[in-house]
């Protein structure tokens, strides 16, 4: 059975002379999110990472130790789904946790060789992916496509992990 989708409510919309109005960006940025999810994820589990563990550990590539609500924060998780994660990634030794020297509570979150080893593999593949994806850019239009996002994430508050 083939499913078909109402075209005036996802693709493109009519105006009222009946020429096509442009898609929605929200649309676009929410479909390309999607695929990009599961293609990433695709393309991690074959070195026994999920997509959540990959982010996390691109983020700890960043910054470097974080305590668990940090590493949530920057990961887009919540803390509890974060702290389910790194006990994971933890018995895969791909992460430690060591007490916080200057707070006694917190418990700061760092990769460890073996972890920079998978991420190192991780980025190959994705790498790859976002080659398949840009392809039909040229340089320039790549780096502006960046910048257009950053700005985009920026005027809505999003946060953004960045070298320092």
């Amino acid at each position: 059975m083939t499913k078909v989708e109402p075209q005036a409510s996802h693709d493109a919309r009519a105006s009222a002379d009946g020429a096509p109005e442009t898609v929605r960006v929200a649309y676009l940025i929410g479909r390309l999110d999607r695929a990009l999810r599961r293609h990433i994820s695709e393309a991690v589990h074959p070195l026994g990472l999920t997509m959540q563990q990959y982010t996390a550990l691109s983020v700890l590539a960043w910054r470097s130790p974080l305590s668990n609500a940090q590493l949530a924060e920057k990961s887009l998780v919540s803390p509890q789904a974060a702290n389910e994660m790194v006990k994971t990634m933890e018995s895969k030794g791909l992460v430690a946790r060591a007490p916080d020297p200057h707070h006694g509570r917190i418990v700061q979150i760092h990769m460890t060789d073996t972890g920079r080893s998978t991420l190192d593999e991780a980025n190959q593949a994705v790498e790859a992916l976002e080659r398949c994806m840009l392809e039909a850019l040229s340089a320039s239009q790549q780096r502006m496509f960046q910048r257009h996002l950053k700005s985009s994430l920026k005027a809505l508050g999003a946060g953004l992990v960045e070298p320092e």
